[in-house]
């Protein structure tokens, strides 16, 4: 199954480009997840189906106008053959003097043959489409912050549009 979803900063492309590069070097791509967890490890998911996984990343090649990062996540611990692999890319786009594309663009297998096939028909995969809209919303965040901020939850990321063209969340490119 292919899952995906892009966001559209206003932030510059070599700004974005340096800021994921930092992110990705550094392993804070996962960081929240990493300080829990340790090295590596991540947990993806919305809510009580988040799951632990092991995250793989490699840099993509790079343009003057786009790039990114490879990224796997497979399951770890008992069950984690229950739960698909997923390889993604995660990618940005210079919209110019509209601004950066990030999105994020994957495929997985259901486990379990023909029944998993089933489960995800009927219910895993809007499972799969929120954990990649919440972690592609994480990503972009960290991206629009302006450089030595901290994210905090509970204020809007001025980097970000959200409907109608309003800063402060992230909106859906189209």
């Amino acid at each position: 199954m292919f899952v995906g979803n892009e966001v559209r900063l206003d932030v510059g492309f070599a700004v974005a480009r340096e800021r994921l590069t930092r992110l990705g070097e550094s392993g804070a791509l996962f960081a929240p997840s990493a300080d829990g967890y340790g090295a590596g490890l991540a947990r993806v998911g919305p809510g009580v189906v988040s799951k632990l996984v092991r995250v793989q990343v490699r840099e993509l090649s790079w343009t003057d106008r786009s790039g990114g990062l490879a990224l796997r996540w497979e399951a770890t611990g008992a069950g984690g053959k229950l739960f698909p692999v997923l390889d993604a890319d995660l990618t940005l786009v210079d919209f110019g003097a509209q601004g950066t594309l990030v999105a994020l663009a994957g495929v997985y297998r259901p486990p379990l043959g023909m029944l998993g096939q089933a489960l995800d028909r009927a219910v895993l995969h809007r499972v799969a489409v929120a954990t990649i809209k919440d972690f592609l919303a994480r990503i972009a965040a960290e991206l629009a912050l302006p450089d030595g901020e901290a994210e905090s939850p509970a204020r809007s990321v001025p980097g970000l549009i959200q409907p109608g063209g309003r800063r402060g969340t992230a909106r859906p490119a189209r």
